[in-house]
């Protein structure tokens, strides 16, 4: 037996799974609005499909299918998207992530908290996620100072 053979169980079922938890994570997301969840717990569950990949398929196959880099990008986006939504609410005339104020034409004037709520939700799932994946492969030895070559 090859070691190619060893965890073909492991792997078939971790490529059955990956999929399902990354798509349940966007349900937890847009479906946050309505019930518990949002853009923490999505967050989280995304980048457990991406750690779960590591684990299974290697570090290094993991920074090919997601590379450090982008990672700390995914978060500082995430933090970008959180605060433009406050900004842009101050912008409008109100308080910081004041939603009422984003939205001020709509018919009943409160389209601006769905929205709100829907751009701060994405800001932290993207912030938490990126930052999950960023401390993952520091732990990993995979910090994204190091290149792939090295190791």
């Amino acid at each position: 037996m090859n070691h190619t053979d060893h965890h073909v169980i492991l792997r078939v079922t971790a490529k059955f799974l990956i999929p399902i938890i990354t798509l349940y994570a966007f349900y937890v997301h847009f479906h946050g609005d309505y019930s518990p969840g949002g853009g923490f717990q999505a967050g989280v569950i995304f980048a457990v499909g991406i750690i779960l990949y590591a684990l299974i398929f290697g570090v290094v196959s993991a920074l090919q299918l997601v590379p450090a880099t982008f990672a700390r990008y995914l978060a500082l986006s995430g933090f970008i998207i959180y605060g433009m939504v406050g900004v842009v609410s101050m912008l409008n005339g109100g308080n910081f992530l004041d939603y009422d104020f984003l939205y001020p034409e709509g018919p009943d004037g409160h389209h601006g908290q769905h929205y709100g709520i829907i751009g701060v939700e994405l800001g932290v799932l993207f912030a938490v996620a990126g930052s999950m994946l960023t401390i993952f492969y520091a732990f990993a030895g995979r910090a994204p100072e190091i290149d792939d070559e090295d190791w």
